[in-house]
């Protein structure tokens, strides 16, 4: 085959594999626009002909806000999530330090039970976490929806992974300044693991601003619902209200997008560069 062959040939593959992405993405974002589109339609207009509503209104949003009290389901949120990522990530960022760059006695096999202890199904936690939380009065309160979560085994195995690929030649030049272990955590580990920090704090916030059982167990006062529990009750309320549910599930997918958006770099570098310095 001649050059000019094999170019065409390589420019229609290329056509394809792009048509392909293109249908995909067609296909995975289209009910994200439904709902937008529709948290903008007038009320009883969710299945109707056009695409795009005649009379774009904010009606469905301030109603929900306001009436259904979404507002303070998407306060609760915030508190929680950003709480639980803030400290998940803080105690997740000091374990991995001591395991990737400290030696201790059974190091390496606590590290492998903790790991193994990611075999087992969320789901068995429930019970005894309910009897630990109800036992300490905790019920019905932002304790107990923040502090069961703060251990996170997958954040240690992230942190660790990513702070071994850190020169210790750093850390031995810090210590011979003078720096303690502390300062040599604060001002070297943390500047250089930035990526895989803002990589575990997204994850946790996504996981906690989701989580929908928990919340449900261990709060059954309305002013403390979060925007998931919120929403669930909202939809077995008004079934028939699509444009109010379509506005409330824009409100509760808002802050995700909104994090990934502004630290999708971060997010990419944490997920890949742990496995380039390999």
């Amino acid at each position: 085959m001649s050059v000019g062959g094999r170019t065409r040939a390589g420019g229609w593959k290329r056509a394809l594999v792009y048509a392909g992405l293109t249908a995909a993405a067609v296909v995975v974002l289209f009910p994200f626009f439904w709902m937008v589109v529709t948290a903008f339609k007038e009320p009883g207009q969710a299945f109707t002909a056009e695409i795009f509503p005649k009379n774009p209104t904010l009606e469905n949003f301030t109603r929900v806000l306001t009436e259904f009290g979404f507002g303070r389901y998407f306060v609760n949120s915030v508190i929680v999530a950003t709480t639980a990522a803030l400290f998940a990530t803080l105690f997740a960022a000091l374990a991995g330090y001591v395991f990737a760059k400290k030696d201790f006695i059974g190091r390496d096999k606590l590290f492998g039970f903790l790991l193994a202890s990611l075999m087992i199904p969320g789901m068995m936690y429930v019970v005894p976490q309910f009897a630990i939380i109800n036992k300490l009065g905790w019920m019905n309160s932002y304790r107990a929806m923040i502090v069961p979560h703060l251990a996170n085994v997958f954040g240690l195995f992230l942190m660790r992974q990513y702070m071994t690929t850190i020169p210790n030649e750093l850390l031995e030049a810090a210590r011979i300044d003078g720096a303690g272990e502390w300062q040599v955590f604060r001002t070297i580990m943390v500047p250089l693991s930035i990526p895989i920090l803002a990589t575990l704090f997204l994850l946790t916030f996504q996981f906690h601003w989701n989580n929908f059982l928990w919340q449900l167990i261990v709060v059954n006062i309305e002013r403390l619902y979060t925007v998931p529990v919120g929403l669930a009750l909202f939809r077995s309320q008004h079934e028939a209200s699509y444009t109010l549910i379509m506005a409330g599930s824009c409100i509760s997918v808002l802050p995700i997008a909104a994090i990934f958006f502004f630290a999708q770099r971060y997010f990419i570098e944490g997920m890949t560069m742990g496995a380039l310095k390999g």
